[in-house]
């Protein structure tokens, strides 16, 4: 419990033989050998997939280390979608949202199904019907070589972003339920996928990932079930989030300042959900490597499916995060030090005294990171070999040499990837959340590049290259301004209400909090503001940002175009999307026949 002490002040009525919150902290880390055993064993089985993938059914050849030979099967890769795109970002960070923020965020799902038609009708045909390896190959064919390079540059830099906070946040929730230093566990969970992906490649990567999926839908079921039931039920979690405001629907608002409106949810989730999984190397890699468009079809409504479930669940944990301490804020006492901790603590109360099952919720946080780090340096190794090494090789390497080089990438990006995470601790919540939201600023240029090339046959390279360059520099602008009026204090977040009344031990009167929940490409950062004088722009809601970058790069490019045409250029209809190519005229003087989609011989226009 704790009395007022004033604004900001102590607590003052402690009473005798009451625990502290750090006492209580400690007592809830029983992270026994059972749990360590259940853990280490699903390290174990991934690595045991890597060795089998790669000495025993090697993967070698670049089409197969990078695309699995293009014969992989629909279901497993499917699954592999899935456990790539939810991170363990995702997977701590949604229930934050619902507890800090409430329900309406959980309106992106109807986003999210818009996405499996986009990509179905308009993305997925074009991408897999030119075989790519990487997805920047694209641009060279639509463009030239110079927007190719600035495509996969954009790349690599979101990936390089993204991947240290990807190991570093499951890395938190182990130490809030073993006290272990993440620097400890994050070298040594990070070398056993390292050591697989390089080794076995896309198809060990696949398959680890097949493995791990299940182990994420089984510890967060777990956790919702039983927590369920040990608070009474069902009614009991939806009454108590009802009367705090938590379960609420989006607002109408049609302002683009308003974190979650119904429209910055569909249209702006729409976008932002769009480009991490249209035109992203780590999911499109997964795609191309199925046999025909018709498989990749069935595999990405088999990953929308399961994410919006997956989703689902998460969401719902928040919800029962909130009725589990309703009277009792952990993040006011401080009995947790970061907001993606909450999670891992309401396991601990629910599952600390069974042994074992602890150490499968780890296990599915760090299933979720292990299979977004290996889909990153798999997908990297293709870029980097791709991109940045063979188009300017006069000669090719030989089979050999590929597999080296493409496996060395694998090893030094992974070691680059845990060097940063020490500067990702460094850098404080605040500036994880900047961190996390730069990784938006290269998406929307990235967007806006592939969908004027898909969309717009008109626009040009060099209109392409400026857009894109445009693009990349307005959103730059745009995240650095508006990340430090929220670290000054000048742009706030609304946030639930939250008690201490019921407290039973003794802790310090916290200041308010700034609660910022660290955005995920899937799950949403918080560019939202409400209060302060920095310009409108800065208030933008985070999920107009992904949408804002793509538009700036569309437009520039589209004016461009228009002021400096290309005479005479050429453009192959299977370039562009199939309900454009209809409008396409075969200018071939003997044949004005309209290009179909499915055309076996590829004439250029």
């Amino acid at each position: 419990m704790m009395a007022d002490g004033g604004s900001g002040g102590l607590k003052t009525n402690w009473v005798p033989g009451q625990p502290t919150v750090d006492e209580v902290s400690i007592s809830m880390q029983t992270f026994g050998i059972i749990d360590y055993t259940v853990f280490t064993l699903m390290l174990i089985s991934c690595g045991g997939i890597g060795i089998y993938f790669g000495f025993i059914k090697k993967s070698s050849g670049e089409d197969e280390y990078l695309v699995g030979g293009r014969n992989m099967k629909t279901f497993p890769v499917s699954l592999s979608l899935i456990a790539s795109f939810i991170s363990g970002i995702s997977l701590l960070g949604t229930p934050t949202e619902i507890y800090v923020h409430g329900t309406s965020y959980l309106f992106i799902g109807f986003a999210v199904i818009l996405v499996g038609f986009a990509m179905s009708y308009i993305y997925l045909p074009v991408f897999h019907e030119l075989k790519l390896t990487s997805t920047y190959e694209y641009l060279e064919k639509r463009f030239n070589r110079k927007v190719r390079i600035l495509g996969s540059g954009l790349f690599s830099l979101g990936i390089m972003m993204w991947l240290p906070i990807v190991i570093y946040v499951p890395a938190l929730a182990f130490n809030q339920v073993t006290g272990v230093n993440v620097h400890v566990i994050t070298p040594f969970v990070c070398v056993v996928c390292i050591f697989y992906t390089c080794v076995g490649g896309l198809r060990a990567v696949v398959w680890t990932d097949f493995v791990q999926v299940f182990i994420m839908f089984g510890s967060m079921l777990l956790v919702v079930i039983k927590g369920t039931i040990d608070l009474g039920g069902l009614s009991v979690v939806i009454q108590r989030n009802r009367d705090s405001g938590r379960l609420e629907l989006p607002v109408a608002d049609l302002s683009p300042l308003t974190r979650h409106t119904f429209w910055a949810l569909v249209i702006g989730g729409f976008v932002l959900w769009l480009q991490s999984s249209a035109i992203n190397q780590n999911m499109l890699q997964r795609y191309i490597s199925l046999p025909n468009l018709q498989a990749a079809r069935r595999a990405l409504w088999i990953f929308i499916f399961g994410a919006l479930g997956l989703i689902g669940i998460c969401g719902y944990a928040g919800m029962l995060i909130y009725a589990w301490y309703h009277t009792c804020d952990p993040l006011t006492t401080k009995l947790v030090n970061a907001k993606d901790q909450l999670l891992p603590l309401l396991v601990m109360d629910i599952l600390g005294k069974l042994p074992g099952l602890p150490g499968l919720f780890v296990a599915g946080v760090f299933s979720a990171a292990l299979s977004s780090l290996s889909t990153g340096l798999n997908s990297m190794a293709a870029v980097v070999f791709e991109d940045f090494i063979k188009p300017f090789r006069k000669t090719p390497l030989s089979t050999k040499k590929a597999d080296i080089l493409m496996k060395l990438t694998v090893v030094i990006l992974g070691i680059i990837c845990v060097g940063l995470v020490f500067v990702v601790e460094k850098a404080g919540t605040h500036v994880l959340q900047l961190s996390m939201t730069m990784s938006a600023i290269p998406s929307g240029p990235s967007l806006g590049i592939f969908s004027i090339g898909i969309l717009l046959p008109w626009v040009n390279a060099r209109g392409a290259l400026i857009g894109g360059l445009s693009g990349l520099g307005f959103m730059g602008w745009m995240t650095l301004s508006a990340q430090t009026a929220i670290a000054t204090g000048n742009i706030r977040f609304d946030e639930k209400p939250v008690s201490t009344d019921g407290c039973t031990y003794w802790f310090l009167q916290a200041e308010n909090l700034h609660l910022l929940v660290p955005p995920d490409s899937v799950f949403g950062n918080a560019e939202d503001a409400k209060l302060g004088e920095p310009w409108a722009i800065y208030r933008l809601s985070y999920l107009w940002y992904t949408v804002t970058g793509a538009l700036v790069t569309m437009s520039v490019g589209l004016i461009v175009s228009i002021i400096f045409p290309e005479r005479d250029k050429k453009l192959d209809p299977m370039l562009v999307a199939p309900f454009i190519r209809r409008f396409l005229k075969n200018t071939n003087a003997n044949s004005t026949e309209l290009c179909q989609v499915s055309c076996e011989r590829h004439k250029p226009l």
